[in-house]
């Protein structure tokens, strides 16, 4: 029964412990940036010109992981149905395939689109 506290009281100090040393880290520098008489203008994150809006990105490479999962799930029926491939290995395999060259294919248009942005 306490192992579970326990646990989640870590997982959440050691989450906690990460965002507080992210910031706290953050904040000097920038202290550190202004007493050196820094520009304050490096501070604030403008849209960078030349980038594509990242739901694009987002629903692009959505798309394109599911679409080569849907493939690979009928790919891998029609190699374990009619070339009496094993099932166990069909289906993985051709699922993990398919979903990477989904995801390199919006990698690529990715890179593509925010070329286009320019």
């Amino acid at each position: 029964m306490g192992g579970e506290i326990i646990i989640t009281a870590v997982i959440f100090g050691a989450i906690f412990g990460v965002f507080y040393l992210y910031f706290s880290t953050r904040n000097k520098e920038r202290l550190a940036l202004i007493e050196k008489g820094a520009d304050a203008s490096i501070f604030v994150k403008g849209k960078r010109s030349g980038t594509a809006p990242f739901w694009k990105i987002l629903i692009l490479n959505l798309a394109l992981l599911l679409m080569g999962i849907g493939i690979a799930i009928f790919l891998a029926s029609f190699f374990s149905y009619n070339l009496g491939m094993r099932e166990e290995v069909a289906f993985p395999g051709t699922i993990f395939l398919m979903a990477g060259a989904g995801l390199f294919a919006g990698f690529t248009l990715t890179r593509k689109l925010e070329k286009e942005e320019d």
